[in-house]
Parts: structure tokens; C-alpha cells; sequence
């Protein structure tokens, strides 16, 4: 079974990049193609990796985080929120993967 990505990193840092497209072009949709495809492909990685539940769970997690952004955002200012949901779902993410790896098959 070959070595899982570290997506703990991957699937934060993908919000962060993606508002950064975001904000520097001007056009969201940009932003929303970063995040996209990160959140893709982290989910297939998931399922991969611990299973449909656990995928499908995380995924919501992202999307979520990204939904919370937008109204926290309007509390605390854009990049900190951005910062503050990527550092929650970085954790969830460690959480569910990395630090119970799966056992081998």
C-alpha cells in the first residue's frame, strides 16, 4: 500500500492558497478552483487512505470551514479567519489520519 500523503498539511494550506488566488486576482472563481480540486483530491486520498465514511466526513469539514470563513471574516477580518478555519480543519484532519494511522490491510 503506498505511503498517504500528509493531507493534514495539504487540505489547510489549499484554503489558504485559495483565498490567496482569490484576493490577489480579484476573481473568485479562481479561488474556488484551488479549492476545488484540493478538496478533491484530498477526498479521494481519504478515501484511499481510512475509507468512504471518513472521507465523506472530512470533505464536509472543509466545506464547512470554508462557509464559517465567510461570516468570520465579517467579525475578524478575512486572513484571520482564513488562518483560524485552516488551523481548525489542519487539526480535524491530523486528527482523523494522521495520528491513528489505518492499520494495514
Amino acid at each position: 500500500m503506498p505511503r498517504p500523503h500528509p493531507t493534514w498539511l495539504i487540505a489547510p494550506l489549499s484554503l489558504v492558497l485559495g483565498f490567496a488566488v482569490a484576493d490577489v486576482t480579484g476573481v473568485r472563481p479562481l479561488g474556488g478552483i484551488v479549492l476545488f480540486l484540493a478538496a478533491l483530491w484530498c477526498g479521494l486520498e481519504w478515501r484511499r487512505t481510512r475509507g468512504l465514511g471518513v472521507a465523506l466526513g472530512l470533505v464536509v469539514v472543509y466545506l464547512v470551514a470554508f462557509g464559517l470563513s465567510h461570516p468570520l471574516g465579517k467579525a475578524i477580518e478575512s486572513w484571520p479567519a482564513v488562518i483560524l478555519v485552516s488551523v481548525a480543519v489542519g487539526a480535524v484532519v491530523w486528527a482523523a489520519t494522521a495520528r491513528h494511522p489505518r492499520a494495514a490491510l
